[in-house]
C-alpha cells in the first residue's frame, strides 16, 4: 500500500518575508557569479601574456583552445552537474563544483605544460558549469515568488560586477 503526502512547503516558502536567510543566499550566491566574470575576462586580459610565456611557449591557437576547454568544460559541467544535483541535492553540488573551480583554478596557475593547462582550464569550466546549474535552480527553490525576478537579476547580473573587476 503506498500513501501519497502532499505537502504545501513552495507556497510556504513563497508566503515567507524577506529575511537575513535571503540575503546570505544573495551573497553566497552572487560572489559566485562574481568570480565567474572575474575569471572569463582575467584570462581574456591576460591572454596575451600566456601567449608570451617563456615557460610555456604557447601559440595564439593555444590560448584559443585554453578558451575552448572552459567554455566546453562549462557545457558538460551544467549538464553532468544539473543532473546529478537532482539526485544528491542543491547544497551538497553547490559546494563540490566551487570547490572543484577554485581548486582547478589553483592548479591552473601551477601548470607546468601546455597539456596540463588545458586540462586544468577544461576542470574549471566543469565546476563553474555546475555552479551555473545549481545557482538558477537554487534561486528558483529559495527565493519567494514575488522577489525572484528581481533577485533573479542580482544574481546573474553580478557576473559582470566580476567582468568589471577583471
Amino acid at each position: 500500500m503506498t500513501q501519497t503526502v502532499e505537502t504545501d512547503v513552495p507556497a510556504r516558502l513563497d508566503r515567507l518575508p524577506w529575511a537575513r536567510f535571503h540575503w546570505l543566499v544573495v551573497c553566497a550566491l552572487g560572489v559566485t557569479w562574481i568570480l565567474d566574470g572575474l575569471e572569463v575576462t582575467m584570462v581574456g586580459s591576460l591572454s596575451g601574456a600566456i601567449a608570451k610565456s617563456p615557460s610555456m611557449h604557447l601559440s595564439s591557437a593555444d590560448v584559443g583552445a585554453l578558451g575552448s576547454a572552459y567554455v566546453a568544460g562549462a557545457v558538460l559541467g551544467a549538464l553532468f552537474f544539473g543532473w546529478l544535483t537532482d539526485r544528491l541535492g542543491r547544497k551538497k553540488l553547490f559546494t563540490i563544483t566551487l570547490l572543484v573551480y577554485l581548486t582547478a583554478t589553483i592548479a591552473s596557475g601551477l601548470a607546468w605544460s601546455f597539456t596540463s593547462l588545458l586540462v586544468f582550464r577544461f576542470i574549471t569550466g566543469t565546476g563553474i558549469g555546475g555552479e551555473y546549474s545549481a545557482i538558477n535552480a537554487t534561486i528558483q527553490e529559495l527565493i519567494p515568488a514575488r522577489m525572484r525576478g528581481f533577485t533573479d537579476l542580482v544574481i546573474n547580473g553580478s557576473y559582470w560586477i566580476g567582468a568589471a573587476l577583471g
